[in-house]
């Protein structure tokens, strides 16, 4: 939201120029005192000032031009007025200027008049004008994104070598040291850990290096560098992730261990080899997600009492179902970090270890060497384990190797690619396992989607299309006196709406009942209502009441439940 470090000089401008009423005024300013919200968000509230007329007067009060359609990018030439680190630390974007005067725009409208240190370190009269902050922001993102003081120092005429293919290993490690290429790609790492990313995509096109992020779920696109550092930033990340740069062929798996961001983070690289060069992938395991323990997953509290139960008993197979990248794993890890006792033995066998914890035997698989996940489970039963943690169940071996190991006295934690919570016992049928094993070993399944959470800085009531609410309905009830939020979009969250995640869980615990319906080949829907009427709630339920306490919105919920 804008403004959120100038409520009180926001509220002197709205009472100079007279844009509310200065009772209402005062009652804006006690609640956003009482409420820890911006002043501005309570002002743009629906019903309230436009935003267009409140940023319009806030330059005539400043005595500045505003700008009500500012260009969607910049020259340049325009571009190249104030260098990238000034324009990200004063939060301004050059409109245009000569070798005496500067027009720029401001991130932060109510700083437009005070911009001496700007104009002294340009050299310089440096004009401000306001415009829609997040255009502003759209703007620096832009053209001052990560790396984009760096590139200067690196030679255009690298870009045909790297087209033309270097040999030799000396020669690539020579690239990948140049100072310019370090300092690129660490400052693409830091912005895109400050940034909450999960996934940082490097991908080589004819003309351009694209560089996307995924934040939230969802990629994000960055400025681009040219083509001339394919090569480089590939032999870089290989180099810090101990992969044989001079190795170009075929794909290579690696780790990088670094501390950015102030704060320790693992990255898991993968180079595939394209048509223009090395597409590079880093997952970010973010060790202090390692730490997690299940309060601060998110669970509501009867399905966290639920599993919890669960992960106490001695024996049985507890599955958490759903998609990539829905947080199968940090469910998991927080399971095994409550039971991490000295009383007991865990191990894990993973592909590959997503984070290294303290007090478990952890094994990753290598198929090359005949280590799968099922021979190494036949191998941990001999260990006299009391836990074990299975990443996946891909196969019928390592379903029935589980399955054995749940029903001679072990706790088995796994996962599946289900739908649902009840779709996990279909998947492990049709993967050859007798469905009286099922009944018998199965203990809960944890089905769970992470949807995007609604960006607290600029979140405001609307009304979703009919369609949406139809969709919403549930069958035989009603949306009546229901509200609905969305984010208008702000510099907190980049414009997007949102701001991190939220999770979304579905608990069905295997009851008497229930087993005596797998035992019979019930299928999923007679499953699904049998635990429905057990108490399950489903994560469409989950969802709405999501939307009920303003966490995200009927899209998000439509699109993952």
């Amino acid at each position: 939201m804008i403004f959120t470090r100038h409520s009180a000089a926001l509220g002197g401008v709205v009472r100079r120029l007279r844009l509310v009423p200065e009772e209402r005024l005062r009652e804006l300013e006690a609640e956003a005192v009482a409420s820890g919200r911006p002043l501005a968000e309570l002002l743009l509230r629906p019903g309230g000032l436009d935003k267009a007329d409140l940023l319009a007067g806030i330059a005539r009060a400043l005595g500045v031009d505003w700008l009500d359609v500012p260009p969607h990018r910049l020259a340049p030439g325009v571009v190249a007025l104030v260098p990238p680190a000034l324009a990200r630390a004063h939060g301004v974007v050059p409109l245009r200027g000569d070798a005496r005067e500067v027009t720029v725009l401001c991130l932060d409208p109510l700083a437009a008049g005070d911009l001496h240190e700007l104009s002294f370190a340009l050299g310089r009269e440096v004009r401000a004008c306001v415009a829609d902050p997040e255009d502003v922001a759209g703007l620096l993102r832009e053209h001052y994104g990560a790396g984009a003081d760096l590139l200067a120092g690196f030679g255009e005429g690298a870009g045909e070598e790297g087209a033309a293919g270097v040999a030799s290993a000396e020669e690539l490690a020579a690239m990948a040291g140049q100072p310019p290429v370090v300092r690129f790609v660490n400052e693409v790492l830091e912005e895109a850990i400050r940034e909450r990313a999960s996934d940082i995509h490097f991908e080589p096109f004819e003309r351009e290096l694209r560089i996307r992020c995924r934040i939230d779920g969802v990629l994000r696109e960055w400025p681009s560098p040219p083509p001339a550092l394919v090569l480089p930033v590939a032999s870089r990340l290989k180099v810090i992730a101990n992969l044989d740069i001079a190795e170009r062929r075929v794909p290579q798996d690696g780790r990088i261990k670094l501390t950015l961001a102030g704060r320790p983070v693992d990255l898991r690289v993968s180079t595939l080899p394209t048509q223009f060069g090395e597409s590079v992938v880093l997952r970010v395991l973010d060790r202090e997600n390692a730490g997690l323990s299940l309060d601060r997953v998110g669970l509501p509290a009867a399905e966290l009492a639920g599993l919890r139960a669960a992960i106490r008993r001695p024996s049985g197979i507890i599955v958490v179902t759903g998609p990539t990248g829905s947080g199968k794993t940090t469910t998991l890890y927080s399971c095994l970090r409550e039971i991490n006792e000295s009383g007991a033995k865990l191990l894990t066998v993973e592909d590959p270890i997503e984070y290294e914890i303290e007090g478990l035997l952890q094994v990753a698989v290598n198929p090359a060497a005949g280590l799968t996940f099922a021979t190494a489970l036949r191998s941990f039963l001999r260990q006299d384990p009391d836990v074990v943690m299975v990443g996946e169940i891909r196969d019928l071996e390592t379903a029935q190797v589980a399955i054995q190991a749940a029903l001679t006295g072990h706790l088995v934690l796994t996962t599946l690619h289900t739908n649902d919570a009840a779709g996990a016992v279909a998947r492990l049928v049709d993967l050859g396992v007798e469905p009286f094993l099922v009944a018998a070993a199965l203990e809960v399944v944890v089905a769970q989607r992470l949807v995007r959470r609604i960006c607290t800085d600029c979140c405001c009531e609307q009304v979703p299309p009919a369609e949406t609410r139809e969709r919403l309905t549930p069958v035989g009830g009603t949306l009546a006196g229901m509200s609905f939020y969305v984010g208008a979009g702000c510099p907190s969250c980049q414009g997007s709406g949102y701001r991190g995640r939220l999770g979304l869980f579905e608990l069905l615990t295997v009851t008497d009942e229930l087993r005596e319906r797998i035992a019979r080949r019930a299928g999923t829907l007679e499953l699904r209502d049998c635990a429905q009427r057990q108490g399950m709630r489903t994560l469409r339920d989950a969802g709405m009441a999501a939307l009920a306490a303003r966490a995200t919105t009927p899209e998000e919920v439509l699109k993952y439940t």
